[in-house]
């Protein structure tokens, strides 16, 4: 019995050698012919499988045209990998977080169309198509999608050198379509062939920077609604702002607006601290840009104030998103300056949104999918480009209401895009007296969340040159331009990286 299990023992040992000698030959061949490494193309298509298809080998027939089908399905809209686990109680908490962000979204979206630009309906429309999409193809559960400041601002300052929306505004307008049709474009490009490496091109420091010098000139633009300046400046720099608010106000200006706009500002920021001071009263500062467009407009029409020099936002289009397919430049000699304004765009959008989704997703405690955000995005904003939408991304303002009013899903936003589509059908006759002066207010109160000195102050503790890229972006925006902001914080970033890659490693 003892030999039978010895001869058994040593046959065993015997098989794992071979077993082992054999890989050691398959290893060495392997190396001395090695395969082909994969093509561009076929790259290409492993990126979009990964995408989509990503746990296509736990099936053992790959050819199981139903498991293939489900799983594409599922990789490309996660709303149904989730929705099998919604509840009455889940959706109860979402539909107050969509009411309360629809609140917040209205009087927000108006006045974000107007810095872009636009009239003010285009706001309302981006509030409705992109947050539809997003819902069901969207991975963060707390992100309110829609206009937001700086896409606004960089859209409207990029897109004017190429036409002047006073002097052709239709042309303006098809103009800012095209962009939001390529920023589409390019982020779904990104998603598909998981390239959101490029994103890093703006680093978090860059960003910092970029936004808090974008705050600070969109504050300085305001000034033009606050006051009723009826004439501005179409640049963006600090100085030439600066220069036109004093010139307007040793000719013309209306105290009137400035008076109304600046009570409505209290109002507003007051609000925002008793907020922040008490949890449970979260609603209060969400509600209060809605309040505000109700009493002024109640104001101005009882009091007949447009008729003594208040401006007011008058005609509002009613109904729903028009088709804009026909108003798509594919033509033209302008078109390839447009495409590049588009990747700017998309860019800078995708940065704040991941940004935004991902402080989020890390406080539930989630994962949030890089590569299906920006195919999400991108996909939301090629169809909102075909129905009179413009580049619309995550706010952090709305998320934080949004995550604040205790949103379980993206739900959230299905109710709100429902509720501004109401409003757009039902409520924009009702628009007609809100005065400049308030959506000026409004914009300006959103603007110190974009402004973060903490963070200016520990990116100076980690990292000197990260902080150089900031300061750059910072100045390059407030005293040049979006785009040479945008070029400054890129070239500082190059050169960082490229000093920290010459920099002798001292662990080796």
């Amino acid at each position: 019995m003892a030999a039978a299990l010895a001869t058994e023992s040593s046959s065993n040992v015997q098989e794992m050698l071979d077993i082992e000698q054999n890989k050691t030959n398959e290893r060495a061949q392997w190396v001395l012919n090695a395969p082909k490494p994969p093509g561009f193309w076929q790259e290409l298509v492993n990126s979009v499988r990964e995408t989509f298809f990503p746990h296509r080998r736990k099936f053992k027939n790959e050819h199981d045209g139903f498991n293939l089908v489900f799983t594409f399905l599922h990789g490309l809209f996660p709303i149904l990998h989730w929705c099998r686990n919604y509840k009455a109680s889940k959706f109860r908490n979402d539909l107050m977080a969509g009411l309360t962000l629809a609140s917040l979204c209205i009087p927000q979206s108006i006045g974000y169309a107007t810095l872009a630009k636009l009239d003010p309906q285009y706001g309302l429309y981006t509030s409705v198509v992109p947050p539809l999409i997003y819902a069901v193809m969207g991975t963060s559960r707390e992100i309110a999608i829609g206009p937001v400041a700086v896409v606004s601002l960089l859209l409207s300052s990029m897109i004017q050198k190429v036409q002047d929306p006073l002097a052709n505004p239709i042309a303006y307008r098809n103009f800012v379509l095209t962009a939001t049709f390529f920023a589409g474009i390019f982020q779904a490009s990104f998603g598909l062939f998981r390239l959101g490496f490029l994103i890093d091109i703006l680093s978090h420091a860059a960003v910092v920077g970029f936004m808090a010098g974008a705050a600070i000139v969109i504050g300085l633009q305001q000034l033009k609604g606050l006051i009723g300046i009826p004439h501005f400046t179409n640049k963006t720099d600090a100085i030439s702002v600066v220069k036109a608010v004093w010139n307007s106000l040793h000719h013309t200006w209306s105290p009137q607006n400035f008076i109304l706009g600046c009570s409505f500002l209290c109002f507003i920021l007051t609000t925002r601290y008793l907020g922040r001071k008490k949890r449970k009263l979260f609603w209060l500062p969400a509600i209060a840009p809605l309040v505000s467009v109700i009493l002024s407009t109640l104001f101005v029409f009882l009091t007949r104030a447009d008729k003594h020099g208040v401006k007011i936002v008058k005609h509002i289009d009613r109904g729903l998103n028009p088709s804009s397919v026909h108003q798509i430049q594919f033509h033209g000699q302008h078109v390839g300056e447009v495409a590049k304004i588009g990747f700017v765009a998309a860019i800078v959008a995708l940065a704040e949104a991941i940004a935004v989704g991902r402080s989020f997703a890390s406080i539930k405690g989630y994962r949030l999918d890089g590569n299906k955000e920006m195919v999400a995005m991108g996909f939301m904003n090629i169809v909102g480009s075909f129905t009179s939408c413009y580049v619309a991304t995550g706010s952090f303002s709305r998320s934080a209401v949004n995550f604040r009013a205790g949103c379980e899903s993206t739900v959230s936003n299905i109710v709100m895009a429902i509720t501004v589509l109401i409003s757009l059908e039902f409520f924009t006759r009702l628009l007609y007296y809100t005065p400049m002066a308030i959506l000026a207010s409004i914009i300006m109160s959103a603007l110190p969340g974009l402004i973060d000195f903490n963070e200016f102050y520990n990116i100076w503790k980690v990292d000197k040159l990260d902080f150089l890229a900031c300061i750059g972006a910072f100045f390059g925006v407030l005293f040049a331009s979006v785009e040479i902001g945008l070029l400054v914080a890129v070239i500082f970033l190059s050169c960082c990286l490229t000093n920290k890659k010459s920099e002798p490693n001292l662990w080796n």
